[in-house]
């Protein structure tokens, strides 16, 4: 019989999936799965030291469940092996990006346990950072820029690329602090030196809640998409905000680069200071090289939801007011 480990953050989503524990399990078993349970604590990467210990000790799924902080450990913990076992997500974070990629239900963890009865799946790229002797791994967007080591101090804006549009929208205080920072992006055959205000590493389409900013992103072309946002002042960045909600007509907007490429190297210029937020966390500092590993890890999804794209009442208000915001 195969066996499935859940890996799942105790603390996350209000504690749903401590309470449903039971359920879920029966649910892996029904699927064919042995299944057994690890809650993490407090203890550095102890989502990702179990999730190597479980592959390498033979199980063949690995159910990373919680934010999509608890999804990057797991990742980063299956990413270096040369075998690595299927994985699923149980979503109980803030945003849940990499759920909402997957087209699993967000708001009820055991529908999205459900969804492996379905035997579907979808091998999906990772994202390889490189820095000095260091190697780490993220699944759905790296950032870049004076807006990120903004949001850091917010502790509401600090875990999604949501906070970061939001952020812009409503004027805060702090966006007087944003400057751009002078940096060279090498990418494939090509490379950009100049000011920018942010840069951007997407795996796949679901950025901060919001399935526009990329929308031709592929999940398994062994490519990034690339958006480099070059030097721009507030009204500028709001234009291009709702351009990218607004049906992804920021494409074509001259203050922004919009590439795809397998690899991709960040190098501050003139002693600027780039920290990186790798999945809604702090990832360190550029310069830094990034490699896209197609195709990676193979996850449990629902392949007959992924042609949905629908954009809700709420984005659509956060598009009119950018863009009334803009016209002033």
């Amino acid at each position: 019989m195969k066996r499935a480990r859940i890996i799942y953050n105790p603390t996350s989503g209000r504690e749903a999936i401590k309470r449903e524990m039971l359920d879920i399990l029966a649910v892996y078993e029904k699927a064919g799965y042995e299944t057994s349970a690890f809650a993490t604590t407090p203890e550095p990467l102890s989502a990702a030291k179990e999730a190597r210990r479980a592959a390498e000790a033979g199980f063949d799924l690995i159910v990373a469940a919680g934010g999509d902080g608890t999804i990057n450990e797991v990742v980063n913990g299956l990413s270096p092996l040369t075998k690595r076992p299927m994985m699923a997500v149980i979503p109980a974070g803030t945003t849940n990006d990499y759920a909402r990629a997957l087209k699993l239900p967000r708001d009820e963890p055991l529908e999205a346990a459900k969804v492996i009865l379905q035997n579907e799946t979808i091998k999906m790229d990772i994202g390889k950072i490189e820095k000095d002797n260091e190697i780490k791994y993220f699944m759905n967007i790296a950032a870049l820029g004076t807006i990120s080591e903004v949001t850091y101090a917010v502790p509401s804006l600090m875990k999604s690329l949501y906070g970061y549009l939001a952020y812009l929208v409503k004027g805060a205080e702090l966006i007087t602090r944003v400057k751009a920072v002078n940096a060279k992006v090498i990418f494939d055959d090509d490379e950009y030196s100049g000011k920018t205000s942010m840069i951007f590493l997407a795996l796949t389409n679901s950025v901060g809640g919001f399935e526009s900013i990329v929308p031709d992103a592929k999940l398994d072309d062994g490519r990034f998409t690339l958006l480099i946002i070059k030097e721009a002042n507030l009204a500028q960045m709001l234009q291009m905000v709702a351009q990218m909600i607004n049906g992804g007509k920021h494409i074509d907007n001259p203050k922004l680069i919009y590439k795809k490429t397998n690899k991709v190297e960040i190098l501050p210029l003139d002693n600027d200071q780039m920290k990186v937020n790798l999945d809604g966390e702090y990832g360190g500092d550029a310069p830094m090289k990034f490699t896209d590993l197609q195709q990676h890890i193979e996850f449990v999804a629902n392949r007959s939801g992924m042609s949905e794209n629908s954009v809700s009442v709420a984005k659509r208000k956060f598009v009119e007011e950018a863009e009334k915001l803009d016209t002033k």
